[in-house]
């Protein structure tokens, strides 16, 4: 039975930088007050319907479509001073809620929107609620209309006006937040929004404290002189109540100049088979084939294959990846790399005749290639109307939110600053913010007044929704409309979005592609290029496949794969190194295992892998985990198994799979939990045993991959490695020009030198922009020149390329235009040095300065030429100089190690060399170490510890500093200075590392 009354107009967090309470609070509160439905009316967007439907239904609840337009001020330019249009809208049916999409679409981007224009255009059963008594006498005719009376906000005045007009009324609350004392966070995001204090945020910018989610009695209580407005919201709720399906699939069509789009697919499939497996491809082959394509006629998928293959074409340099390289289909078509049939990759974890859900194919593209293929797609498709990019949904992180209420508290930027910069980048709701003041890391912090409060108002804020920004890859098509379905907005980044990010963009039903960008592809691309340029050799990335080779596998057998794609980290090499198998079917379990929730799991299969022996888990599951020794690795593990063991049906394991990995499931993890442990012991599964392959499945929760995903990734790390074996300077330069590695630059150079390249400064006449590499050499790129203006670096290689090398220093400046700065730092930076003459560089310098005639350009001629002024001899700079320049014009010290000039109180303190560690194992040393990174973690019991890795001039280590070591440590820890660590070396699997118990700062 419906309650005698509904809220009509609601905000969540979703009314940006407004809404004070999540969509769960809003529908607990209608529940709490015995009602079924109440209507969420987020300002100009419904960036979280597919949620609230979802919420909705957990809570049994009916949901109603809704929004509130706020016209944006220009919009009434000639009402001077008038305050916005605004009115809520409400969909009366799926012909409504199309209606509702399309008045915020033209809310968003149309310049020159008019809310009374808009609504006309779109009336089809909407009913507009608005307490402006212009707009409802304008639109009277155009649609329902009603009078909106909020209590306190001249409900009585505007009831009186509409009984004379003959307009109904409907009461509601503007809800922002279920209980008065949410609107402190509600004041202080106005504040945040308006980037001011909280005393200075203007009373008609902020909801009153009444807004809250009143019961009907509460409600009756302030309208007994209007009980039709009451009645009138019931009445209109049960009018607008959603009963439209949602997760129907909305398919892109592939445009067809004839022919039938899966015959087309068909002949594309006939056509690979030729390329990747030739004229006599197995019967293997020929079944997988045929199987794929029959479940994608069934479904109706071809259009979608097609339309990826058409993306992907336009270049050899992708990586097809997650679950769509299981499919022999996106093989044949080139889309991805990887044959499925030799790797025994599951097509089902892609596609099934069970599965629900449309394909998702997620393909990389080369990092500075891809902003512009995703621009031709959307172009080509009809954006915004029939094309957008997905958008995410970017809320406070604890160092984000810190930061901005402290600043609206009104407290200084450097005490905040001494505070937010303790904050590691992911620091989240697993370590609490109300937990600071007992943290190693601000053991010298006075959390005084107002801080409670502000780390109080943090925790609040964690995860709230602040902006949206562009998700980096995903692309939606539809063959008809975008706005039929959702709203599309503009990015800040000027590229159409829809309001949804991915997971309620797949509940609904739209398809998306994912277009990725990939830093490593660019690696291998730049790398190959300099290949053929230095030996004539060139390499077909389309069919080019290195993973049979053995300097490659030898390489990745022994870990020394830093620069190599997802390979290279601390963790992944030691794993590596403590595995000593190279071939790349251990690197693609290992690309999986090595995920946080899996790092207890990861010693036992490298125990296995060295001939350990292992029962089983369960008889049932004897063959299921074979190739990974025992161990639940991928995600489609995670189905097989609780098929074999629980009796699940493939559309339930998926079911299963897919709520590990989702913020909102379709059905709730412990429903999943209750009916595996149920099933299990129907087939006779002891709880014990129940229970430990349940942890197993947990493990998967948040961040794990599925077979075909790494296995693609596992053929880029091994490009990657093949370029580092076989032309290793090549392949550092293209390393360091692309950045974004897990490493800094200066961890590359050093990693350089220890392959034995010899490592040149920047030159004026022989560096490019990037880093260039050859034989056994490394040339710094004028690109690292920091200061250095991208206008001058590409002056002077065009004037090089022009008219040859340069003669001098006054050559370079007579025929480049630089200023005085970039001219100065080319000669700090040692890349005048060849064309020098013979003069140092405080020589060089003051040649500069007197030619420039005290201006930052060269002198102008003049009427009377002046007399020729001579710098003065002037000696070198002394060694410290030299390296004090190094640092400020490179970043990093490039003709030294750092640690170099502390050789004297290295040797004093009797340190060992890092490449001696493995001699020590066991035993107590004390090691020099120059920081490279670090990733901070958490015991079972919450404790905070550090994972770093340290070089010195030998060798590059990892260490461990666990919470004992790093409450009395953490705090001396930087990257601008050498260490002294002293511990002891922990040896496992022939891999050591330093568990620290001192350290001292030099």
């Amino acid at each position: 039975m419906a309650s005698r009354f509904a809220h009509l107009h609601v905000h969540s967090h979703y009314s940006l930088m407004q809404g004070a309470d999540t969509i769960e609070a809003l529908a607990q509160a209608a529940r709490g007050h015995g009602m079924d439905r109440f209507a969420l009316t987020d300002t100009n967007a419904l960036y979280g319907f597919v949620f609230y439907r979802q919420i909705c239904e957990e809570q049994g609840l009916r949901p109603i479509a809704g929004a509130e337009v706020v016209s944006p001020p220009a919009a009434a330019p000639d009402r001077t001073g008038a305050v916005p249009d605004r009115a809520v809208l409400l969909a009366r049916g799926r012909e409504g809620y199309r209606s509702l999409c399309r008045v915020l679409t033209a809310r968003h981007l149309d310049p020159a929107f008019s809310l009374d224009r808009a609504v006309r255009e779109h009336p089809a059963s909407l009913a507009l609620l608005s307490g402006q008594r212009r707009l409802l006498s304008a639109l009277r005719d155009a649609l329902p209309v009603y009078a909106e009376l909020v209590p306190g906000r001249d409900d009585r005045g505007l009831l009186r006006w509409a009984r004379g007009e003959g307009l109904a009324c409907v009461a509601t609350n503007d809800v922002h937040f279920v209980h008065r004392e949410k609107h402190r966070v509600h004041h202080t995001l106005r504040a945040i929004a308006r980037n001011t204090t909280l005393d200075r945020v203007p009373h008609h910018d902020l909801a009153e404290p009444e807004r809250t989610f009143l019961s009907a009695e509460e409600m009756e209580a302030r309208f007994p002189h209007a009980p039709e407005a009451i009645e009138n919201a019931a009445r209109l709720a049960d009018e607008c109540a959603v009963d439209w399906p949602m997760g129907r699939t909305v398919f892109p069509s592939y445009p067809l100049e004839r022919g039938d789009a899966f015959e087309i697919l068909r002949a594309r499939c006939e056509a690979g088979i030729l390329h990747r497996y030739g004229r006599d491809p197995s019967p293997d082959v020929r079944a997988r084939l045929e199987r794929e394509l029959a479940v994608i006629r069934e479904k109706g998928f071809a259009d979608y294959f097609l339309i990826v293959e058409a993306i992907t074409s336009r270049t050899p340099r992708i990586c097809g990846r997650g679950s769509g390289a299981a499919s022999i289909v996106a093989y044949l078509l080139g889309i991805t790399h990887v044959d499925p049939v030799r790797h025994n990759l599951f097509f089902e974890r892609f596609l099934s005749p069970e599965r629900k859900d449309p394909p998702d194919i997620d393909v990389d593209f080369a990092w500075d290639e891809r902003d512009q293929i995703q621009l031709d797609v959307l172009e080509e498709n009809g954006a915004p109307v029939r094309a957008a990019m997905v958008a995410n949904h970017v809320g406070f992180r604890a160092r984000a939110a810190i930061h901005e209420i402290a600043k609206v508290y009104g407290l200084p930027e450097e005490e905040i600053r001494n505070v937010t910069k303790r904050l590691t980048a992911f620091w989240g709701l697993e370590d609490p913010v109300e937990r600071l003041d007992g943290h190693p890391r601000f053991r010298d912090v006075d959390f005084e007044p107002p801080w409670p409060e502000i780390l109080a108002q943090a925790v609040a804020l964690e995860g709230h929704p602040r902006h949206l920004s562009v998700h980096s890859g995903g692309i939606v098509l539809v063959p008809d409309s975008l706005a039929d379905h959702v709203p599309v907005e503009i990015a800040p980044k000027g590229v159409p979005i829809v309001q949804w990010e991915k997971d309620q963009v797949e509940d609904y039903g739209l398809v998306k592609m994912d277009l990725l960008g990939n830093r490593s592809l660019a690696v291998i691309r730049d790398g190959l290029a300099a290949v053929a340029r230095n030996t004539g050799r060139e390499i077909d990335e389309r069919t080019w496949n290195p993973i049979d080779d053995p300097e490659t596998r030898r390489l990745v057998a022994a870990g020394d794969t830093l620069g190599c794609f997802y390979v290279e980290s601390p963790s992944m090499r030691q794993l590596q190194r403590k595995a000593g198998v190279g071939d790349f079917d251990h690197l693609v379990i290992h690309s999986s295992i090595i995920r946080p929730a899996a790092n207890r799991y990861i010693r036992e299969y490298v125990r296995r892998l060295k001939g350990g022996a292992y029962d089983p888990i369960h008889p049932a599951l004897q063959h299921t985990l074979d190739e990974t020794y025992g161990i639940m690795v991928y995600q489609e593990d995670v189905t097989k198994v609780a098929m074999e063991m629980a009796g699940f049906t493939l559309a339930q394991a998926e079911g299963l799979r897919k709520a590990l990995g989702q913020k909102r499931p379709v059905k709730p993890l412990r429903a999943y939990q209750e009916e595996f442990f149920s099933g299990a012991g129907a087939r006779g599964v002891e709880r014990r045993v129940a229970e430990e392959v349940w942890d197993m499945i947990l493990s998967f929760a948040v961040y794990s991959f599925c077979k075909p995903h790494s296995a693609s990734y596992a053929l880029v790390s091994f490009r990657s490695a093949w370029l580092r074996a076989h032309f290793p300077a090549e392949f550092m330069a293209a390393v360091i020009s692309n950045q974004g590695g897990y490493y800094s630059t200066f961890a590359y150079v050093s990693e350089a030198r220890r392959m034995g390249l010899r490592i040149l400064p920047p030159d004026a006449n022989a560096s490019a922009r990037e880093y260039t590499g050859k034989a056994r050499e490394l040339r710094v790129g004028l690109m690292q020149v920091k200061g250095l203006h991208e206008a001058a670096v590409e002056a002077l290689i065009e004037e090089r390329r022009r008219g040859g090398s340069f003669r001098s220093l006054a050559d370079l400046r007579a025929r480049v235009p630089l200023h005085l700065s970039d001219a100065e730092l080319l000669v700090k930076s040692g890349a005048c040095d060849s064309i020098g003459e013979g003069k140092t560089r405080p020589e060089l310098l003051w040649e500069l300065y007197l030619c420039s005639g005290g201006s930052g350009r060269p002198a102008a001629g003049e009427l009377f030429e002046p007399e020729p002024v001579h710098a003065p001899h002037a000696a070198a700079y002394d060694r410290a100089t030299v390296l004090r320049h190094e640092v400020e014009t490179l970043g990093f010290l490039l003709s030294a190690h750092p640690l170099e000039p502390f050789q004297d109180q290295l040797r004093a303190r009797g340190v060992i060399r890092a490449c001696d560690l493995p001699r020590h194992a066991g035993r107590r040393v004390r090691v020099g170490g120059w920081f490279v990174s670090s990733k901070l973690a958490q015991t079972k019991d919450k404790e905070p510890m550090e994972f770093l890795s340290f070089e010195d001039t030998t060798a590059l280590y990892d260490a461990t500093i666990f919470p004992d070591a790093y409450r009395r440590f953490c705090h001396l820890l930087t990257s601008t200075r050498p260490f002294v660590l002293e511990g002891r070396v922990e040896e496992d699997y022939g891999v050591c590392t330093l568990t620290v118990e001192g350290v001292e700062r030099l």
